[in-house]
Parts: C-alpha cells; structure tokens; sequence
C-alpha cells in the first residue's frame, strides 16, 4: 500500500507502540508530546495477557525483561506499619494484583521507543489544537509547529486527550468520574519495603501506598482519598493542601510522604475517570489506550489496553490496501468487546480500594487475606483473566523489519 503521513499525539506507551507497528509498515510516523523530552521513571504498570503477548510479537519481550521490577506481592499494614494480609506475587499464576512482569511506565516507554527508525519525527514542547476533517486528509493545527495535514491522526494522548477534544468533543461527554482523588510521585521513605508493594487504608476513604523502585532508597509512592471537587484542582498548590488537609491524621508513612511531595521530580495528579466512548474513531482520526477507554488504575489493563489497541490499529490499517475508512472500521470492531470487558472494575470497586468506616477498612485488610481462597479466588481469577480477554490477529509483517536502525533517546 501507498505509504500514509500518520501523526501520533503522545509518547508515553500507546504513542510509541503505534509509532513503531506503523513504521515497520513503511509509513512517515510524527509524534508529537506536549512534554520536552520522553519522561523517565514513572509509576509501576504491569505487562500481562495479551499486552505481554503485544511486546513479544514485537520482538521486545527480552528488553523489557531486562528492565522489570522484583516484587513479593502486595500487603497491607496497619497505622503502625504492622503487617496485616498479604497476597504474594505467585498468586493466579503471576498474573494476580501485582504481576511477575511489573515495570516502570518510563522503562517501557524506553524500550518501545529504542527500536524506532530515525524516519519517525518527534515534535516535543507542543500539542495539538484544532483537527479538520476531509474525505481524503485531515488538517492539523499545533500550538508550536506549523500547520501540516495528515492521512490518519492518532489520539494516543492520555485521559486528557487533546485529539479527543479536538474530534470529539467536550470531556464531559465521554469521561466517567470514579470519584477516587489520585496523586503519585517517587519519595524516599525511612520504611523497609523488603520487596512488597505496602497499602494501607484508613477510614475516611483514605489510601497511602509505596511499591519497590528499581533502587532500594526510593519507592513509588500515592495518596489516594475518596470524593469528587466540584472544582477541579488543576495547580499543584490546591492538589498539596487538599492532600495535606486530608492525610494529616493518617499513620505509617503518610507523614513523610506529606513533608516530601511537593519536591517530587514526578509529581503527578488525577480526579480518576473512565473514558467511556460508543465510537473511538470517526473519519481519519483513531484514538488508542486511555484517550479512547481509560479503565482506570483500579483495573490493572490500561497497559494491556493500550498495547493492544496500538496493535490491532497498526494491523488492520496493514492489511486494510490502503482503504483507511475500512481499518478503522476493523479496528473498531475488534476492540470493542475487549475494551467492555476490561473496563469494568474489579469486585468492590472503588469501595474496596478506599473504604470510609472502620467496619470496611477491617473488611478490605480481610479480603487480601482471603483472594487467593475460596469463595474469592474464583471472582478474582475471572477479574485477572480479562487480560486475556482478546483473541489477537496474527496480523502479517510489515515491509520494514524489527531490525531498523533504531534511534538515540531523545
């Protein structure tokens, strides 16, 4: 088929996958990034089902091997950081809460980013601004860099989609708040982790957590307390003081993470919603992973989901002969049940994750305990086999090999 001019807006997982299936086909890939550079670090995702199966068709699974994190598993601690439940790492297999494959969000951005060829462009600094659509073509206006137009604009730009704004429409029609206020950022902490991912919950809807990094001095941290603001905190000031307001009773390590989030490197922060879409394209303009079907964190898969959709867009549009409109119809189509079915949050939902009483905090430590038993194991295994929840095309080869020169991090 006729090489395609294809813009990708964003470089975090979803960018960078489609970027790398599309060039592979032999079309001209820009991706812009409102960021300056691709952003190292992160917060711990996990590779599982069929996203695990994405990065080995890829030809990218021993690079991001190389890079995982070692966890035990995850347990909660009460206000004193005693140990109170704990399910280990091997539980469902490896594919359970925390999985045997967990890396940082930065690491596997890397390593999808690496192998692109030096034909990709990469406009950093910008964004997009305005989409118009024609039969043949859509015009695409930047903050930054001049106008230019585009066979296919792909939306892998986040919860925050400017693209989805520009071809969809207000947030407010697609995004489903969960009522979850959510910070992460990266802190060290004078707590021993010894390898586990520590949660603990206090009433109030109240929930501190710190996971391994890849050093033994620092952790991934989050603060996470129930409630929507009617106005959204959108500077970093009001995030503080709501979060210092919040958790200034709050035990364990909640104190430290208090005194050290405002000089977090990473620091990061979200009202958490669902983005829920009839239709994730329309003309010549696709959205991929969390622009299209953010499942929250709650569920584990917005990196499978993201993965994949990078996948089975790129493999339809290689097939497809050229017919766009047709691609993204395929595209659509082959998504959709997977993305109803990975959208759903897990049992309990939000509840369980924050819970207000004392009874629920109780109740929450117990269900830890008992996942990996019956009467729970069976609602769980069913909850962590939606990573597989997808029969994957085999979708044929590109012209261009996985061995093309790849580029220098920018």
């Amino acid at each position: 088929m006729k090489p395609l001019d294809i813009l990708i807006s964003g470089a975090s997982i979803a960018g960078p996958a489609a970027a790398l299936l599309l060039a592979r086909q032999g079309h001209r890939v820009t991706v812009v990034e409102r960021a300056s550079a691709l952003r190292d670090g992160g917060q711990t995702v996990d590779l599982r089902g069929a996203g695990r199966t994405v990065m080995t068709r890829l030809g990218l699974a021993d690079a991001a091997g190389a890079r995982l994190l070692q966890q035990r598993g995850i347990a909660t601690v009460d206000a004193d950081g005693k140990r109170r439940s704990a399910l280990p790492v091997e539980a469902f297999g490896g594919n359970g809460i925390v999985s045997t494959h967990e890396i940082l969000r930065g690491d596997l951005a890397a390593v999808l980013v690496e192998p692109l060829p030096t034909t990709v462009e990469f406009l950093w600094n910008d964004t997009v601004v305005s989409l118009d659509e024609h039969r043949d073509r859509v015009d695409v206006t930047f903050e930054n860099a001049p106008p230019r137009s585009c066979d296919l604009v792909v939306g892998a730009d986040g919860l925050g989609s400017a693209v989805r704004r520009a071809a969809f429409g207000d947030d407010a029609a697609h995004l489903r708040p969960i009522g979850l206020r959510y910070a992460w950022f990266t802190a060290q902490i004078d707590a021993e982790l010894d390898g586990w991912y520590l949660l603990h919950a206090a009433r109030g809807g109240r929930v501190v957590s710190a996971r391994p990094s890849r050093t033994g001095t620092e952790v991934k941290a989050s603060l996470a307390v129930r409630g929507v603001d009617p106005v959204p905190l959108v500077d970093r000031e009001s995030q503080w003081r709501m979060l210092e307001r919040e958790f200034a009773d709050v035990g364990w390590v909640a104190p430290q993470l208090l005194d050290r989030m405002r000089t977090a490197p990473d620091w990061a922060y979200a009202d958490l919603a669902q983005v829920r879409m009839e239709r994730f394209v329309t003309g010549r303009i696709a959205l991929v992973g969390d622009a299209g079907y953010c499942p929250t964190p709650l569920t584990g898969l917005g990196t499978t989901l993201a993965l994949v959709g990078a996948y089975v867009l790129a493999g339809e549009l290689g097939r497809s002969d050229g017919d766009v409109a047709g691609a993204l119809a395929g595209y659509q189509e082959v998504m959709r049940p997977f993305v109803a079915t990975a959208g759903q949050l897990p049992p309990g939902g939000v509840a369980g994750y924050a819970p207000r009483s004392r009874a629920a905090v109780a109740l929450s430590r117990f269900s830890y305990w008992s996942m990996n038993r019956w009467p729970m194991r069976p609602l769980l295994t069913a909850q962590f086999a939606k990573a597989d929840g997808i029969d994957l095309p085999a979708y044929p080869a590109g012209p261009v090999s996985a061995a093309a020169p790849g580029r220098v991090r920018e």
